[in-house]
């Protein structure tokens, strides 16, 4: 995926426009954070860059700096904020068809707010 590809009615594109409303949690010059709409965990927000951005590695080859760094500095905010810093919390983002990404927009779920177990299954080999 390239940042050529972006397709700009995504539904996160047009929560940026403001054409879909989102449950704003924070924003920033460059990014956005809202709670997910089918939250899988008792915090489960979202963020995602206001450019358009396809994937995590569209994102950080095409990036500015200070779009990368603003994500980021939000993303930490996010979990300051909504107290998963000192718990724990767990960031996803999903890259192309194999990983289910569901949006064509870059985007990182936070996770707290219970124990999230393991991060994947082991994969068991066979003998």
């Amino acid at each position: 995926m390239t940042h050529a590809t972006y397709d700009d009615s995504n539904v996160f594109a047009k929560i940026i426009l403001g054409e879909i409303p989102c449950d704003k949690v924070a924003e920033s010059p460059h990014s956005l954070a809202f709670r997910d709409i089918e939250p899988q965990t008792p915090t489960h927000v979202l963020v995602i860059p206001k450019g358009a951005y396809v994937s995590s590695d569209d994102f950080a080859s095409q990036a500015s700096d200070a779009e990368i760094g603003d994500f980021f500095r939000l993303l930490g905010q996010v979990a300051r904020d909504l107290g998963a810093a000192e718990a724990g919390y767990r960031i996803v983002a999903n890259h192309g068809e194999d990983a289910h990404q569901e949006v064509p927009h870059f985007h990182m779920h936070l996770f707290a707010g219970t124990d999230l177990g393991r991060m994947i299954k082991p994969i068991h080999k066979q003998t």
